[in-house]
């Protein structure tokens, strides 16, 4: 894995179960149940994490995370369509630099999403 690539997350959530069906249906994460009986995830790389109880968390503990993504738009759309809520629409960073977006997940998680730029 190479160095800086993020590798494990915790998501805070009420319900670990919808918060596991959001983030595999809008990103294809692979959830599993670990064998503590606590859901996990796996994406299609190297990363992977767990959710928490969001009552363990309090807001200062929360960290925004970037998610690689194909096409913001769509994305944003999809999150919306889910439950989610946009905090910050695309923006373009800069010639050659790529976009980014952030949001929230139904459960208020912030996160944020980043496009490579076109080639």
């Amino acid at each position: 894995m190479p160095h800086g690539k993020i590798c494990y997350l915790e998501i805070p959530a009420k319900t670990a179960e919808a918060s596991a069906d959001f983030y595999s249906n809008i990103f294809g994460w692979k959830v599993r149940k670990r064998g503590d009986g606590a859901l996990a995830f796996d994406d299609s790389g190297c990363v992977s994490g767990t959710w928490v109880k969001e009552s363990d968390r309090t807001p200062d503990e929360r960290t925004r995370t970037y998610i690689m993504v194909d096409s913001i738009a769509d994305t944003l759309k999809r999150i919306q369509t889910a439950g989610g809520r946009v905090l910050t629409p695309r923006t373009d960073i800069g010639p050659g630099m790529g976009a980014f977006a952030a949001f929230t997940d139904p459960v208020g998680n912030e996160f944020g999403l980043y496009e490579e730029p076109s080639r």
